[in-house]
């Protein structure tokens, strides 16, 4: 999805508190911040609340909400507002009232009128004058009991039914409407826009989803809907900012494990793409685990020899025709984990590494063996190697397919960088025979992308939970074991009968 520009949305949230910091104000300013925006706020109602649920509120006197609005608008230009809790008859009107005249080009309602328990939140009165509101803005999210409740009928049964209600509420109010499945009973998770100003095709929009297996949903909705404030002024069109914000908000809901927040249900993982340092403790002690074997690749006399350039060209062109056909097999592998990915960027990101393997890695096998680079079959080793990753990514366990293809980038990393400090640091490092296969594997790329695989073996592990930490351990130091019998796999014999192993 494309950015219409590359300001900086300036978002308002008019919304209650949360203490904790899942939900109102505090969730929608990490919202908007996530999604690009500068995200302001301006306080309907103080909520005593947690994770467990409201205790009290207390709503201060509207001539100070005005106060509030009209301090912002005085000063700021506002480039979207979302509207959360109201709560009363007398705030929903003071907050019409200064949209009047300071409407922004984009306005979104979350109407805060039924709990997820299906408790009623505002008085009748209350609710009128927000029905009302509705005539206002440019988007309004209800869940399914608000959408029945804005139409004074029963909650949608079924999806078709939601859809329905959602045409009539558009062309009451001539507003788009965000419909939201993800209370229904069905396996999947379905959002739609429906818009029925626009031409017939464009009317109803519809985007699937998968239901996210965690109980960490405070604040979901109105996370929702200030991401997508932030989001629409960037965009050009609903559905293009919902695509954008779904696929933040499935990966919120997958990390939030990360998160320990409260005792009921946790808040959303609302920074996740902006974390300079993932939560490595898992890594770190699974490297910690692969200590032994790291220590023994670099006291193999293969290891040794290349670092200091003297081994053999036919024992190095032998290793490059087992890498290369290995490279054809991993690509399969990655291609296989994008299509398990649970996030579009995490599917990305195998994918592209997948196009990595055969478009830049294999082009220096290419380079040193000519164009029949993968022509050699597969020795006793990379067949072993390569048929592992193919069993763990069949198991379609993401975790225990991304913790076997991870070592293959962090081991060469670490060799690559260990051997470049080592030795092309020194001036004859120019005349090193293989310089070109160390500079690929000690390039900072390659360090950026080996550090992102890294971090997602780390969320994924946090999202299958510890339950599963066993399996995905095995995987990690099954691939680790390996790359040192990869790193250490000799010659057939054919090939060292009479090959100079010494380079000359």
């Amino acid at each position: 999805m494309r950015r219409k520009d590359k300001s900086i949305p300036r978002v308002l949230s008019i919304a209650g508190t949360d203490p904790t910091g899942g939900a109102g104000i505090q969730a929608d300013l990490k919202s908007i911040g996530a999604n690009g925006g500068y995200g302001m706020a301006v306080v309907t109602a103080l909520v005593a609340q947690n994770t467990g649920g409201v205790r009290s509120s207390h709503t201060p006197p509207v001539s100070f909400l005005r106060e509030q609005l009209d301090a912002v608008s005085d000063d700021v230009v506002i480039d979207a507002v979302k509207i959360g809790m109201l709560g009363q008859r007398a705030v929903i009107e003071t907050v019409a009232e200064w949209l009047q005249p300071n409407r922004p080009p984009v306005v979104v309602l979350d109407p805060v009128m039924v709990a997820t328990s299906g408790d009623r939140l505002l008085a009748t009165d209350a609710e009128e004058a927000l029905c009302e509101l509705v005539n206002h803005v440019d988007l309004v999210t209800p869940n399914l009991a608000e959408l029945g409740v804005l139409l004074q009928e029963p909650p949608a049964a079924d999806w078709d039914e939601a859809l329905e209600q959602a045409r009539r509420l558009s062309t009451r109010h001539g507003t788009a409407v965000l419909v939201k499945g993800g209370h229904l009973a069905s396996g999947g998770c379905p959002d739609a826009v429906v818009d029925m100003s626009l031409p017939a095709d464009q009317q109803v929009h519809e985007l699937n989803g998968q239901r996210i297996a965690t109980r960490n949903t405070h604040g979901t909705g109105c996370s929702l809907s200030s991401a997508l404030a932030a989001v629409r002024p960037q965009t050009e069109s609903w559905i293009e900012a919902l695509s954008l914000v779904k696929d933040w908000l499935g990966t919120a809901l997958e990390q939030s494990q990360v998160l320990d927040v409260g005792n009921g249900r946790g808040p959303v993982h609302h920074f996740h793409r902006y974390k300079t340092e993932a939560p490595d403790t898992f890594s770190r002690r699974l490297w910690e685990d692969t200590a032994g074997v790291r220590g023994r690749i670099f006291a193999l006399e293969f290891i040794g020899q290349l670092e200091r350039g003297t081994l053999g060209r036919q024992q190095f062109d032998y290793y490059l025709s087992q890498d290369a056909v290995y490279l054809q097999g991993y690509a399969r592998v990655l291609h296989t984990i994008s299509s398990l990915a649970p996030t579009e960027a995490d599917s990305v990101f195998w994918a592209d590494a997948a196009a990595n393997c055969i478009n830049v890695e294999a082009e220096l096998h290419r380079e040193w063996l000519g164009t029949d680079a993968t022509a050699a079959s597969a020795g006793p080793v990379t067949e072993g190697y390569l048929q592992f990753l193919e069993s763990a990514a069949d198991t379609d366990d993401y975790a225990v397919a991304v913790a076997a293809v991870v070592p293959c980038f962090w081991l060469y990393a670490h060799v690559g960088e260990t051997l470049h400090g080592r030795y092309l640091q020194q001036p004859e490092a120019a005349a090193h025979p293989y310089r070109a296969w160390l500079d690929t594997y000690a390039d900072p790329a390659f360090r950026a992308a080996t550090d992102r695989a890294v971090r997602i073996m780390d969320f994924a592990a946090a999202a299958a939970g510890p339950g599963n930490h066993g399996q995905v351990r095995e995987a990690f130091t099954t691939a680790a074991a390996w790359e040192l019998e990869f790193f250490d796999a000799p010659m057939p014999l054919h090939l060292r009968q009479g090959a100079n192993l010494a380079y000359s």
